[in-house]
């Protein structure tokens, strides 16, 4: 039995009975005392203090814990209640002003105690302190990574994580909610460095739920070390905010949008003694409009070309809660223990007006269906963890890190179509329901050199994948009147498992005149099995590779960030999934449908950068990065007709889309950056990227496509008078190729104003999203036996208002939006 593991449990157990009986008691011993007093500008006009924090703390030598905090009112009085006889010390901390800090004493036996009028003369830190944030850049390039800090960060005007990473050059976000980084939405997205069951525009937590103002930092890696997983072109790693201020503190807002729009949030924290509580709450209720046309000409397998269209009008409306409860205690000997548990709830419902047609070219006649689909989509998602973190006081630097957790993840997904028109009646019922369950387990540990110029990091790693599910296609019958039909030969139960365990090793060295350099190894394995439960078709795939990757930088200025170039390299995977392996029909609809491919190979990639990174005096900064991607047995997805499926059925042409790996593909890039306040109260940046996007062929003897694509973002930051902030930001994307077509250009403008109040205790934000109402995603596809046309337009025009209160020590900050969220944009918006 580990007895230390006992005893500060045994611990933390105490502490917090007696955190809870500590007014019980003292009330027990003699009647508490109700201490009053009031905070006042210590200058010639003495005045009041509003919204100052006020903290009573024991005076002994052996325990200097908190009793109780307030706030000043207004008038700038406080009052604190149940005070038990002893000594105390008062702190009075206001921003702007130096902490007061007074001595007081309750005797035994006295009930009140009035402290009188309490002065706190003006700080003479403000100053630096706001030039130190205004200074401090948005986007800083550390040894392998770039780090946006978000509260620094106007120009993410608040919303969501797909807020923030639009500020990424050759970062991307689709209509729904899906981030790709240089072409590609293959991404490993991790919060606080562990996997956490988000989903990339996909049903589950996604990106866009996360709120911008519960994100501290967000790490973008296109080229991770070998620490990271190698899934992925990239990793992006939210980090939410920690608070281990004294007393009660942390934020409550409530956002208001056009059209039936709210989103109610609150974040909470207690930090008392040895253990800091957490309690957030993010909710969301709102409805979208989309308008959704398409048309296709297909060559039919007995001759000739059937050209078909679909119009929908949809309303849709999502409603999300999430509850994050946490706890961090620190043990003794610089240890730390966190418990975490996050559980999610979504539903979705939209219901899409639909007319279709359908014409033989050559033809005039034409066949006229109108109907409903409607989706409702239930998830729900419990996340729980554990941390522990041990340092060592004598060898600065030297650390070891574990965390275990399991994500478990339950989704039921009805669609259904009713068609009415044409020859008889038409249309479909879909039943799909998953549960997966993820168990995560890491340890890592640092161990810095000698002479503090080297360091060592190694570390293990497990991750499992539990996934059961089911899929259920139903078909009309000849009468209207009767039920749908369950079709068993599009009906299938399935079950997988994922094994992944992974291992590695990195060694980083500063080195002489300014050179520093990192290199490791990581090694991974998967482990996949599974496939339908009455045996009709199964995946069984297991690899193990190898993972290097390097950094190698050099400091050109006299101190560190003035002038940095940098390069790195790392290999890289994408990891086929089970449903992209599978070989069975998974239809969407009785138009389409999907199946795996048993004999898809993983893609391995080659991602080379060379980066320079100029910061001038009058915070200027500059950055250019050229990349290039080497990708080997290319994963593309293809769609095709499938001629029997066609000739059979009386629904007119019966699509397939599956994967094939189609040869190597070169893909080079160049991005840049640009920050600079052209005035006190006027700050731009700009960033932009150009690259060569190649696409491998999908027929033998056919050359690969490749053609230019770029994106580019301009935000300018006003500050016109002290507490408003104003934000004009920018965005145009340029065509971008896909396997068997490409995605045409888009763009838009958003407006965003934000005013602190009382003394930056609240915080009033308006913002309108795509000003213009100019984002829409129209898609090409072209194959000689396929030409099909795609537009969708959700409501992305939306205006925002939103008021945040921040309690306790918890202030609103300069040249920073906050709740104002994301705009609009169908299950992603």
């Amino acid at each position: 039995m580990d007895y230390s593991l006992k005893i500060n449990s045994l611990a933390l157990a105490a502490s917090f009975s007696t955190w809870l009986a500590l007014p019980q008691a003292a009330q027990a011993q003699t009647a508490p005392a109700t201490l009053t007093g009031t905070a006042v500008d210590g200058g010639a006009k003495a005045e009041p203090l509003a919204f100052a924090t006020v903290l009573l703390r024991r005076a002994e030598v052996a325990d200097t814990s908190l009793v109780t905090s307030t706030q000043t009112s207004l008038t700038g009085a406080f009052e604190l209640n149940k005070v038990p006889a002893g000594t105390y010390r008062l702190r009075i901390q206001a921003l702007g002003y130096q902490g007061l800090v007074q001595a007081v004493r309750v005797a035994p036996g006295q009930t009140t105690l009035a402290l009188g009028t309490l002065k706190l003369r003006a700080g003479t830190q403000q100053l630096a302190e706001v030039k130190v944030t205004g200074e401090k850049a948005v986007m800083q390039q550390e040894l392998g990574k770039t780090v946006i800090n978000v509260e620094k960060d106007l120009s993410s005007v608040g919303g969501t994580a797909v807020n923030v990473l639009e500020n990424v050059p050759s970062v991307a976000v689709d209509a729904s909610g899906t981030v790709s980084l240089r072409g590609s939405s293959n991404l490993t997205i991790l919060i606080d460095g562990k996997p956490a069951g988000t989903s990339n525009g996909g049903p589950g937590p996604r990106l866009d739920q996360i709120p911008a103002s519960q994100i501290a930092q967000v790490e973008v890696m296109t080229n991770p070390s070998a620490k990271y997983d190698a899934s992925g072109t990239g990793v992006i790693n939210i980090i939410t905010k920690k608070n281990k201020k004294e007393g009660w503190n942390g934020q409550a807002a409530l956002i208001v949008g056009t059209r039936d729009k709210y989103s109610p949030s609150l974040s909470l924290s207690r930090h008392h003694g040895k253990a800091t509580w957490n309690l957030g709450y993010d909710g969301q209720d709102q409805q979208y409009r989309s308008t959704n046309r398409s048309a296709q000409t297909a060559l039919l397998p007995e001759g000739g070309s059937l050209y078909t269209t679909q119009e929908g009008l949809g309303n849709q409306r999502s409603r999300n809660h999430s509850l994050n409860l946490g706890l961090t205690y620190e043990l003794p000997k610089q240890q730390t223990l966190s418990l975490s548990v996050q559980p999610h709830w979504e539903h979705q419902t939209e219901v899409i007006n639909q007319t279709l047609t359908q014409q033989s070219v050559g033809s005039p006649t034409v066949i006229t269906q109108v109907g409903q689909e409607i989706n409702n989509v239930k998830v729900s998602v419990i996340e729980s963890s554990a941390d522990y973190r041990r340092t060592w006081e004598a060898h600065k630097g030297r650390e070891l890190t574990a965390n275990a957790g399991m994500v478990n993840i339950d989704a039921n997904i009805p669609v259904s179509q009713l068609l009415t028109g044409g020859t008889a009646p038409a249309g479909f019922r879909q039943q799909q329901q998953v549960k997966a369950q993820i168990y995560f387990g890491q340890v890592d540990y640092t161990l810095p050199s000698a002479d503090n110029k080297g360091k060592l990091e190694t570390g293990v790693r497990m991750q499992a994948l539990r996934n059961t599910g089911s899929t259920a296609l139903f078909a009309p019958t000849a009468n209207p009147e009767d039920e749908f039909v369950r079709d068993e030969n599009r009906s299938f139960d399935y079950s997988f498992t994922q094994v992944m365990p992974a291992a590695y090793a990195t060694y980083q060295r500063t080195l002489a005149h300014g050179w520093s350099a990192q290199g490791g190894l990581r090694s991974e394995a998967t482990f996949l099995n599974g496939g339908v439960v009455d045996g009709r078709a199964n995946v069984n795939r297991s690899y193990i590779s190898l993972f290097p990757s390097a950094t190698v930088a050099r400091e050109l200025g006299k101190e560190p960030g003035q002038s940095r170039l940098q390069f790195s390299y790392a290999r890289r995977l994408n990891r086929p999934d089970f449903m992209q392996q599978l070989p069975i029909q998974l239809y969407q609809d009785p138009r389409n449908y999907r199946q795996g491919n048993p004999n898809l190979l993983p893609e391995f990639s080659h991602n080379l950068e060379f980066g320079h990174q100029l910061n001038l005096a009058g915070g200027t900064s500059l950055t250019a990065t050229v990349f290039a991607r080497f990708t080997q047995s290319a994963i593309q997805r293809i769609r095709t007709i499938d001629t029997l499926a066609t000739r059979i059925s009386n629904v007119g042409v019966v699509t397939q889309e599956t994967f094939q790996n189609l040869g190597s593909t070169t893909n080079l890039g160049l991005e840049m950056t640009w920050a600079q306040p052209l005035a006190k109260w006027w700050r731009v940046s700009a960033s932009g990227s150009l690259f060569r996007s190649e696409i491998a062929a999908n027929a033998l003897n056919t050359a690969n496509r490749a053609a230019l694509a770029g994106s580019a973002r301009l935000s300018n930051n006003f500050t016109p008078r002290k507490g408003l902030d104003v934000q004009l930001t920018g965005n145009i994307r340029s065509t971008v190729l896909t396997a068997q077509g490409r995605v045409l250009p888009t763009g838009g403008l958003d407006l965003a104003l934000r005013q602190r109040l009382f003394g930056d205790r609240a915080a009033l934000t308006l913002r309108v999203s795509d000003l213009l109402n100019t984002q829409v995603r129209r898609v090409q596809l072209a194959t000689p036996e396929l030409q099909t046309s795609l537009y969708s337009k959700y409501e992305t025009r939306v205006g925002w208002l939103g008021f945040t209160w921040y309690i306790g020590a918890t202030k609103a900050k300069a040249g920073r939006i906050e709740a104002a969220p994301s705009g609009g944009g169908g299950f992603g918006g």
